[in-house]
């Protein structure tokens, strides 16, 4: 459930009409809802017409309610969307529905049920923040933002064709129709935008009149004598897609190659060895987030990526080894920092849970001395279902991409003898510490060799505490050493030695059972940045990056990777503006 703060209040009428204790007011009358819907919002836009042979598409919806016009939008799109065409949908709610209320409401009419269900099925939870949504039997994708409208709006990169301003009335909610409002929906708006609201109160026809748009009143629907419909003088411009390349096959090229290719584009993935010969090569990997206490900003940013993380590792089969990881207490001020990180709003309810050693003991299958932090929506997955997967179907030029080279508009890979391996209008390096001799000074980063062991014929849940233990196909997964500028990729006894006293020292049970087995080794060098944050955005015209993803690239290059290539194809990305800021390439920031 939502917390009471950001809570509808909502109640039921004797007709089963969803309403609004807050605001005082129903979502929708359950007569004519639909139909209300459909005149007021759908051909208020001049739907279908308007996304006639257009490629892409976007509506931007000021509150999202029951779904309702959402779910109206996309039985309209399914059967008149133009062929190739994508949908992309940008929806704001302060007062987040569960899945099941939305349901319930939803309910009274069935013949919306094929377009309903998919959105119920992948309804986020009420955190706020923005929560994208995979609407990949629409061909559509759902951006939804959980909070303040006019926070929302300033921090979506998008740009929409067409407005729904579904806010309970200005005199019940002035806020949802506020002078900043307003500003941000003319700022989000494209040439030729379309706009439509069932409201024909003065301050908005001359709110959106001072700020370009063209308002005209139309006859209203229902006991609704009148509504507004506005435009947006000029025509939403044309850009055709760039070819793009991809320089690595880990986990972050991968995640590239299938945020580009779930918005209609396909890359060339350059990989000098074979998918998951870097970092992404282990036989288990831990999507667990970066936990902080303090900074809001990067904690948010960690929270949004293992959301996304766990929604595409839920779906893609064969990925996920196990669910929920157990963050061991290190230090004393980590019972009380660990107590203070579940309260955070940004989590999920349940998703973060201060536990006691008991609780811990149970989970781990042997006793400890102390708590920990039970990560319910991390995941251990399985590094190459997610490659296989995320590669399926992608061009993969095996080479080694040893310079770039700007020609004119395009960029040239050259491999070590010279030659030019691809040209392109784009380039997205995603190589892990190999990138630091790709891009030079473009970018700060530094080497951290780590050394890996496993056993086969054991079983334990996942667990870190500095070191980390996790469960893999046939085993167990431990250590990993962290060794600073050392990019030797030979295995050593030495480290092998001190996995297992690492282990021995919180798990001596799982310690001497793995020592009794035939264990195996690993070593890859990660890349990490000096304020230990990913990097991902755009160093130059034509040039992206995704990296310095240290040890959490399971976790966080799901989500970067969707707003690297909402970046490239120039479409909105699920990432707030405040976020992306954290990340974006140093380079740029005095930009």
């Amino acid at each position: 459930m939502t917390t009471d703060d950001a809570s509808p209040r909502l109640t039921w009428t004797d007709e089963d009409e969803p309403r609004s204790g807050r605001f005082g007011d129903v979502y929708f009358s359950r007569d004519d809802g639909l139909a209300e819907t459909r005149a007021v919002f759908l051909q208020g836009c001049g739907l279908p017409e308007a996304w006639a042979d257009r490629p892409r598409f976007t509506v931007a919806e000021l509150g999202f309610g029951t779904g309702l016009n959402i779910v109206a939008l996309l039985d309209l799109w399914r059967c008149t969307r133009p062929a190739g065409g994508r949908l992309h949908v940008f929806s704001i709610e302060g007062f987040p529905l569960t899945a099941q209320e939305a349901a319930r409401a939803l309910n009274a009419w069935p013949e919306l049920a094929d377009a309903a269900a998919p959105l119920i099925a992948a309804w986020p939870a009420g955190a706020p923040g923005f929560h994208r949504i995979d609407l990949p039997m629409f061909d559509a994708v759902l951006d939804l933002a959980i909070g303040d409208a006019a926070w929302a709006l300033a921090q979506w990169s998008g740009q929409a064709d067409a407005w729904f301003l579904d806010g309970f009335s200005p005199a019940l909610n002035p806020g949802m129709w506020s002078a900043e409002v307003l500003d941000g929906v003319a700022a989000r708006s494209a040439p030729g935008a379309r706009l439509a609201t069932f409201t024909v109160a003065g301050a908005v026809r001359r709110g959106l009149a001072e700020r370009g748009f063209v308002v005209d009143k139309r006859p209203g629907h229902g006991r609704k004598r009148e509504r507004l419909e506005a435009r947006l003088p000029g025509e939403a411009p044309g850009s055709p897609a760039p070819r793009v390349a991809v320089v690595g096959a880990g986990v972050a090229g991968a995640a590239v190659a299938r945020a580009l290719a779930a918005l209609g584009h396909r890359p060339t993935v350059i990989e000098a060895q074979a998918p998951g010969a870097g970092g992404s090569g282990f036989p288990a990997g831990l999507a667990t987030p970066r936990l902080d206490a303090g900074d809001q900003t990067v904690a948010a940013l960690y929270a949004q990526a293992l959301e996304r993380a766990r929604d595409l590792y839920d779906r893609t089969p064969g990925a996920v080894l196990s669910q929920g990881v157990l963050q061991l207490v290190q230090q004393p001020r980590d019972e009380g920092r660990f107590a203070k990180i579940a309260a955070q709003p940004i989590w999920p309810d349940g998703a973060m849970a201060a536990v006691d050693a008991a609780t811990a003991g149970a989970w781990l299958g042997e006793p400890v001395s102390e708590g920990g932090l039970m990560m319910r929506d991390a995941r251990v997955v399985r590094p190459a279902a997610v490659l296989g997967a995320w590669l399926d179907g992608v061009e993969i030029l095996n080479g080694e991409a040893a310079a770039l080279q700007r020609a004119g508009d395009l960029w040239r890979l050259i491999d070590p003898d010279g030659g030019v391996l691809i040209e392109v209008e784009a380039v997205v390096v995603t190589a892990g510490w190999g990138a630091a001799a790709l891009l030079g000074d473009r970018l700060a980063l530094s080497p951290v060799r780590g050394q890996a062991d496993w056993v086969a014929g054991q079983t334990a849940p996942a667990v870190a505490w500095g070191g980390y233990a996790a469960p893999t196909a046939d085993g167990v997964l431990f250590g990993a050493t962290h060794k600073r500028g050392d990019v030797d990729l030979t295995p050593r006894d030495e480290e092998s030695v001190a996995n297992l006293a690492t282990l021995a020292a919180r798990l001596p049970r799982l310690a001497a059972r793995a020592q009794a087995g035939e264990t195996q080794r690993r070593v890859a060098v990660r890349a990490a940045t000096p304020d230990r944050l990913p990097v991902a955005g755009r160093l130059e015209d034509g040039l992206y990056v995704l990296g310095g993803l240290g040890s959490r690239g399971f976790c966080v290059a799901p989500l970067l990777a969707d707003h690297v290539a909402a970046l490239i194809l120039g479409r909105p990305s699920p990432v707030p503006a405040a976020l992306a800021a954290r990340v974006a390439p140093k380079s740029l920031e005095s930009a």
